[in-house]
């Protein structure tokens, strides 16, 4: 049987990482997707899997990246959206631009990625789609006010397609994520071990 491959969108040194290396362990063929190719080579290489450049902002870029990870890999079974935002303020500093940033990297990004990836997936008859959420999502404070309206969109956003999806079988999961993510092999007891989060996905 052909190994499935799994795509994670948005790949640093903490949490994408080690959803990278989590299915890798676990037999997927794994595509990183992040703004910069040249800083996913290694890892893909480790992996054997492959580095895809990606603007998780723009439905167009996205769909180009998954489309050269089905060329090159083969029909996509996981998609990870592990994409950050990171626009803090309040109604004083945050302006438009950062409130439609938020949006666009928590939700417009995940509805491309997710409309563009579940085809493969409906084909195969199942699939999963697993999103990194996070705490702001359900409890809004003055200094994520576009953060949190970002995670808010997408938490309902994956609801909705948990609901119309679970029937094809594809399986749509939000992991809130209750504190910072510190990097791999980390020693600070406020950050989460992200190895320990990639193993709940």
């Amino acid at each position: 049987m052909e190994a499935r491959v799994c795509v994670v969108v948005g790949v640093g040194p903490g949490l994408g990482e080690a959803l990278a290396r989590t299915f890798s362990t676990e037999g997927y063929r794994v595509a990183l997707l992040s703004r910069r190719e040249q800083k996913l080579a290694a890892l893909a290489s480790e992996l054997d899997g492959v580095g895809v450049a990606c603007d998780a902002t723009d439905p167009a870029s996205i769909r180009a990246a998954l489309a050269e990870v089905r060329r090159r890999l083969g029909p996509v079974h996981t998609l990870l959206w592990n994409v950050g935002s990171a626009v803090w303020g309040d109604l004083d500093t945050v302006d438009e631009d950062g409130m439609e940033l938020a949006w666009r990297t928590n939700a417009l990004g995940l509805f491309a990625a997710a409309k563009a990836a579940v085809a493969d997936m409906r084909a195969a008859g199942e699939g999963a789609i697993i999103v990194t959420g996070a705490t702001a999502s359900r409890r809004g404070k003055p200094l994520t006010t576009a953060f949190a309206a970002g995670k808010a969109a997408q938490r309902s956003l994956c609801q909705s397609l948990a609901r119309q999806l679970w029937p094809e079988g594809v399986h749509v999961a939000l992991m809130i994520i209750d504190a910072g993510v510190g990097p791999r092999g980390g020693d600070d007891p406020g950050k989460l071990d992200p190895d320990h989060a990639a193993r709940t996905a």
